[in-house]
């Protein structure tokens, strides 16, 4: 058997650091993880369904927040007696503590 050449040693070895440089990439997105995720049903349902509980409390107190910062931002526009709107911004933040 004839002995390697110079290229294919250069390319045996941009192979290997093609490789090891793969192997990081997979290893930092935690595949070898994610697969045994997904070969466990009952783990990856209750991950999922923590994930879903937590996206919904979080975006549910995001509004609220979000809603709050509104309307006392109306609430400062009434009191700013703002000629044209002003009335507008009176019946809706009348309407939006009627309803709270």
């Amino acid at each position: 058997m004839a002995e390697p050449s110079r290229h294919d040693e250069f390319l045996l070895r941009r192979l290997n650091q093609k490789a090891e440089k793969l192997l990081q990439e997979i290893d930092k997105f935690n595949l070898a993880e994610y697969m045994e995720l997904l070969n466990n049903p009952r783990r990856f349902f209750w991950v999922n369904l923590l994930g879903g509980i937590g996206r919904g409390v979080g975006a549910a107190i995001g509004a609220t927040v979000v809603a709050a910062v509104v309307i006392s931002l109306l609430r400062r526009l009434v009191v700013l007696n703002l000629p044209i709107i002003g009335d507008y911004i009176a019946e809706l933040v009348q309407i939006v503590q009627e309803h709270l």
